[in-house]
């Protein structure tokens, strides 16, 4: 039985790719991001914030309340969710300061 065509190559190159696009850099690694050494809460806050700024738009609320959570936030599962990206916002402000 022959070998399968792909091969160590092959999966090397599709995760450096993988790396590169995850780091948002033209053939950087994840951990060369330059918010590779803040904690994970603080980088989905800032995507959240980025994304929102960039015209998106939060699809799951219940993933903006765990982010708002991750931050130390009291998040009802009640509030709006402009309300909650507002004080996600604020916290990020207060945690760059």
């Amino acid at each position: 039985m022959s070998s399968p065509p792909h091969t160590l190559q092959t999966w090397l190159g599709w995760k450096a790719k993988v790396s590169a696009w995850l780091g948002g850099r033209d053939g950087a690694s994840a951990s060369s991001a330059p918010d590779a050494d803040c904690p994970v809460e603080l980088r989905r806050a800032r995507d959240l914030i980025r994304a929102v700024d960039a015209g998106g738009l939060p699809l799951n609320p219940a993933i903006v309340n765990q982010i708002g959570r991750g931050l130390g936030l009291e998040v009802s599962s009640k509030a709006p969710i402009d309300q909650t990206i507002e004080r996600i916002r604020q916290a990020l402000t207060r945690a760059t300061a």
